[in-house]
C-alpha cells in the first residue's frame, strides 16, 4: 500500500484538494439542530407533542413581556396595543397566541399590575419562524417589550456559542500554530496535522451536515486531536526511516507498514466504540455518535492516504524551517509507570478514586436561561417573570387528561373536576386551572402551579405524586409534562441509558482491541482504566459546575457532559492502541508513544482551554472539563496506570497469543515475521557506521544484499544469555534485526533489502 500511495502521491493530493473544495459548502452550510435529549417514549415528550398538536396557540415557544410604568394591564389601551401588535404577525409563521385578555388568568399579570406577557406558538421550523417575526414582536406602541421563552433562549445560546467559537478561534489559532511548530519540530511539519484535521472536519460535517452546536464542537475538537496524534506518529516513523538512509518511497512504505497499521486500528477502535451511541433512543446521542465516528474514520483515511502522500512529496524537506532539534528518545523516568508497577498502580488508583468522590452528588440537566450572560434579553425576561409574577408562572406542571367518551357529548373542564380536586390537595400545589381543550381528542390540559424550585428534588417528588394520583373513573389516559417532568424523565432516562451506554462502548473497544492484538486479556485493563478515568474526570467536572467557580452554580449540562466524554474517550482509545502497539512490537517505528500522547494532548488542551474565556457558562464548563478529562486520562491513566498494570500482568497480557508460542514482540499484528533459520546472524557494525540517530548506505552487503546500519543511544536491558535476534519485515522488501550493545548502553540495528 505504501508504494502505491507514494507513486500516486500527486493524484491523491489533487483529489483531496478537489474533494475539500466540493464538500466545504455542504459541510459549512448545515443548519444547527437543537434538543434531542429526551426519550421519545417518555411521558414528558408525549405531553410536549400533544401541547403542540392538540392545543393550538397554547404551547409557549415565545414569551413576550410588556410593561408600562404608569398604565395598568386592565386599561383598554393596554389591551389594544398588545393585540394590535400580535394580530400583525404573519399567519404563515404563527400558530396562535395567548394573552391575559384571552384567558383571564391572573397569573399573567404582575403583582404591581403594570406588566403582562403573551405566549406565542410558532409553526413549522420554530427557529426560522421566530427569526421571521422577531422584529415585529418588539414593535408595540407605548410599551416596553422584551422577548424570551424556549425558542429565543435557545437561539441566544446557539448564537452566543457561535460567537464564542469565533472568539476562541481567534485566540486559540496563534497559540495552536506555535504549539504545533514546537511539538512537530518545524514549520513545514506543523502543516501536516492542519491538513489532516481540516479534511477530517469537513468530511465528517459533509456526511452529517445537520448537527447541533455541541456536536460541531465534538467534530472540531476530536478531529483536531486525532489529526495531531496520527500525524505525529506517522511523522516519527517517517523521520526514522529517512534517518536510516531510506529513499522517499521506501520511507513511505515503511511508515505505512508499521505506524500506518497502528493508525488504522486506532481509527476503527474509536469509530466502533462511538457508534454504540446510535443504539439508544435519544436523538442527540445518535447524532453525536455518528458525528464522532465519522470524524474518526475520515481522520484515519486522511492520515493513511493524504499524510503519507505529503510526506512522499516533501521527503527530508518536512524538517525545513526547523525550530528545535529532533528529540532523542529517552527513558520515561517519573512518567514511566512500568518501572515501579505496584507503587504506581496503587497510588494512581487512590488518586482517581479520590477525584471521583463528588461524582454521586453530580446533577445533570439542560442548559436554560441561567447559562446566558446576565445582560441577555432571554435571561432578563425569565428572571423578571419569576420575580414579579406568580411563582413558576411559565413552568407549571402540565397534566393532559384524556376522558372516556360519554354519549358523544363534547368534553369540558367539568369532566376532569374530580382529578382537579385531587391535585389541588397535594402539598405545594398553589392552584390548578384548565389550560386548554382538545375536543377532537377528548382531552383537557391542566396547568398545575406550585411554589417549589423546578430544579429541586421536591419538585420531582410532586411530579411523581401527580402521576400516581391522577388516575380515576371515566379517564382513559393521563400524561404529565412540563419543564419539571421533562427534567425528571431526562434524569430517569440517563440513569437507565448511561450504564448500558458504558457497557456497549467499552465492549466495542474491548472487541476491537482483542481482534487487533490477538489477546483476551489486554482489553481488561483498558476497560477498567477507562471507567476509572471517566469517574475521576466527571467527579472534578461536577465539583467545578456545582461550586460556582465558572460564574454559574447548577447542574452539569447533558450535552456538555456527553461532548466531553466523547472527545476524551476517543483520544483515550487512540492512546491505548499506541501503548499496546509499542509494548507488543518493541519497534522504534511505533516507539515513543509518550511523546505522541503528550504532544496531542497539549494541542487539544490549547484549543479547549481557550473556551474557558467564553461568555456562556456551559461553554466555559466545556473548556475546563475537557482540559481536566484529557489531562487525567493521558497523564494519570495512559502514562502511569496502564503501563503499570501491563507490567504486572507480564506475559499474560498476550494470552492466548503468548500461550500458542508466538512472541509478543514479533507478533504478526504489525510485522510479518520471517523464520530466522535462513537469516544470517547480525554482523558486527563497522565503527565508522555507528552514528547515533542517523543512518547511511555504506558499501557493505549481507549475503550479497545492500545493508543499512544505524545505532541508538537509548539504554536497553541486556539478557544474561542473549539469543540471536530474529529478522522481522519492516516494509515490503526490507527486513531488520536489532542487537543490544554490551552493557546495555544502546542498540545497533541493520536492515537488509530483500
Amino acid at each position: 500500500m505504501g508504494r502505491l500511495v507514494y507513486r500516486g502521491r500527486w493524484t491523491l493530493l489533487a483529489l483531496s484538494l478537489v474533494a475539500a473544495l466540493l464538500v466545504a459548502p455542504l459541510a459549512l452550510s448545515g443548519r444547527a439542530v437543537g434538543g434531542g435529549f429526551e426519550d421519545p417514549r417518555a411521558d414528558s415528550a408525549t405531553a410536549a407533542r400533544w401541547s403542540a398538536e392538540w392545543y393550538a396557540g397554547q404551547s409557549p415557544d415565545v414569551v413576550v413581556l410588556y410593561r408600562h410604568p404608569a398604565v395598568k394591564v386592565r386599561d383598554p389601551r393596554y389591551k389594544k396595543a398588545v393585540h394590535d401588535s400580535l394580530r400583525g404577525l404573519p399567519a404563515e409563521y404563527v400558530r396562535g397566541m395567548v394573552t391575559y385578555w384571552t384567558t383571564g388568568s391572573k397569573a399573567m399579570v404582575s403583582r404591581d399590575g403594570h406588566s403582562t406577557y403573551a405566549i406565542v406558538t410558532l409553526k413549522g421550523a420554530r427557529r426560522a419562524s421566530y427569526a421571521a417575526v422577531a422584529a415585529r414582536l418588539r414593535t408595540v406602541r407605548n410599551l416596553r417589550v422584551a422577548v424570551g421563552g424556549p425558542v429565543p433562549v435557545q437561539a441566544e445560546l446557539d448564537s452566543a456559542a457561535a460567537a464564542d467559537l469565533a472568539r476562541v478561534g481567534a485566540v486559540a489559532a496563534p497559540v495552536l500554530l506555535v504549539l504545533l511548530v514546537v511539538v512537530f519540530g518545524s514549520l513545514v511539519a506543523a502543516l501536516l496535522p492542519l491538513v489532516v484535521g481540516l479534511l477530517a472536519v469537513l468530511g465528517a460535517l459533509a456526511l452529517q451536515p445537520g448537527v447541533s452546536v455541541y456536536s460541531f464542537y465534538a467534530v472540531v475538537l476530536l478531529g483536531l486531536g486525532l489529526a495531531a496524534e496520527y500525524s505525529l506518529l506517522l511523522l516519527r516513523a517517517f523521520r526514522q526511516e529517512i534517518a536510516g538512509g531510506a529513499s522517499n518511497e521506501q520511507a513511505v512504505a515503511g511508515t505505512l507498514a508499521t505506524a500506518g497499521r497502528t493508525v488504522a486500528v486506532a481509527g476503527v477502535s474509536v469509530a466502533a466504540s462511538l457508534l454504540g451511541l446510535t443504539l439508544f433512543p435519544q436523538p442527540f446521542l445518535g447524532s453525536l455518535g455518528l458525528a464522532a465516528a465519522g470524524v474518526a474514520l475520515v481522520a484515519s483515511v486522511a492520515a493513511l492516504l493524504v499524510a503519507p502522500a505529503l510526506l512522499g512529496v516533501l521527503g527530508r524537506r518536512v524538517d525545513a524551517l526547523r525550530v528545535r532539534p529532533m528529540p532523542v528518545r529517552r527513558d520515561g523516568g517519573l512518567w514511566d509507570g512500568a518501572r515501579r508497577p505496584v507503587v504506581y498502580l496503587v497510588a494512581v488508583t487512590v488518586v482517581l478514586v479520590a477525584l471521583a468522590g463528588p461524582l454521586p452528588g453530580v446533577e445533570f440537566g439542560n442548559a436554560d436561561h441561567r447559562a446566558l450572560p446576565a445582560a441577555s434579553e432571554g435571561r432578563r425576561v425569565a428572571e423578571t417573570i419569576e420575580r414579579d409574577f406568580a411563582r413558576n408562572a411559565l413552568s407549571p406542571i402540565d397534566v393532559h387528561v384524556v376522558v372516556e367518551p360519554l354519549d358523544g357529548t363534547a368534553v369540558t373542564a367539568l369532566d376532569v373536576r374530580p382529578i382537579t380536586e385531587r391535585l389541588e390537595r397535594l402539598p405545594h400545589v398553589t392552584g390548578v386551572e384548565p389550560a386548554g381543550l382538545s375536543r377532537p381528542n377528548r382531552a383537557v390540559r391542566l396547568a398545575v402551579r406550585h411554589d417549589l424550585d423546578p430544579l429541586s428534588a421536591q419538585a420531582g417528588d410532586l411530579v411523581a405524586a401527580i402521576r400516581s394520583a391522577a388516575a380515576g373513573p371515566d379517564v382513559r389516559q393521563v400524561v404529565v409534562g412540563g419543564p419539571v417532568a421533562a427534567r425528571l424523565d431526562l434524569l430517569a432516562g440517563l440513569s437507565g441509558t448511561l450504564p448500558w451506554l458504558a457497557v456497549v462502548v467499552c465492549s466495542a473497544m474491548a472487541l476491537v482491541l482483542s481482534l487487533a492484538f490477538g489477546s483476551l486479556v489486554l482489553p481488561v485493563p483498558a476497560v477498567v482504566a477507562s471507567v476509572l478515568s471517566a469517574g475521576a474526570s466527571f467527579g472534578v467536572i461536577g465539583w467545578v459546575a456545582g461550586s460556582g467557580f465558572l460564574g454559574f452554580a447548577g447542574p452539569v449540562d447533558v450535552s456538555v457532559a456527553l461532548l466531553i466524554g466523547v472527545v476524551a474517550f476517543g483520544l483515550s482509545v487512540v492512546h491505548q492502541v499506541f501503548l499496546v502497539s509499542e509494548a507488543r512490537t518493541g519497534d522504534s517505528t511505533v516507539a515513543g508513544p509518550r511523546e505522541v500522547i503528550i504532544g496531542a494532548v497539549l494541542v487539544v488542551m490549547a484549543v479547549a482551554g481557550a473556551f474557558a474565556a467564553a461568555g456562556i457558562a456551559v461553554v466555559r464548563l466545556l473548556g475546563v472539563g475537557l482540559c481536566v478529562a484529557v489531562a487525567v486520562d493521558a497523564v494519570l491513566v495512559r502514562l502511569l496506570l496502564v503501563p503499570a498494570a501491563m507490567r504486572l500482568l507480564g506475559p499474560a497480557n498476550w494470552w492466548p497469543l503468548h500461550a500458542r508460542g508466538v512472541s509478543p514482540a514479533a507478533a504478526p499484528s504489525v510485522h510479518e515475521v520471517e523464520p530466522p533459520r535462513e537469516r544470517p546472524s547480525l554482523p558486527p557494525v563497522p565503527a565508522g557506521d555507528r552514528r547515533p540517530l542517523t543512518g547511511g548506505r555504506p558499501a557493505i552487503t549481507v549475503k550479497g544484499r545492500p545493508a543499512v546500519f544505524g545505532a541508538d543511544t537509548d539504554p536497553v536491558p541486556v539478557p544474561a544469555e542473549p539469543p540471536q535476534p530474529g529478522w522481522v519485515k519492516v516494509a515490503a522488501g526490507r527486513t531488520r534485526a536489532v542487537r543490544a550493545d554490551p552493557g546495555g548502553a544502546g542498540w545497533t540495528w541493520v536492515e537488509v533489502d530483500d
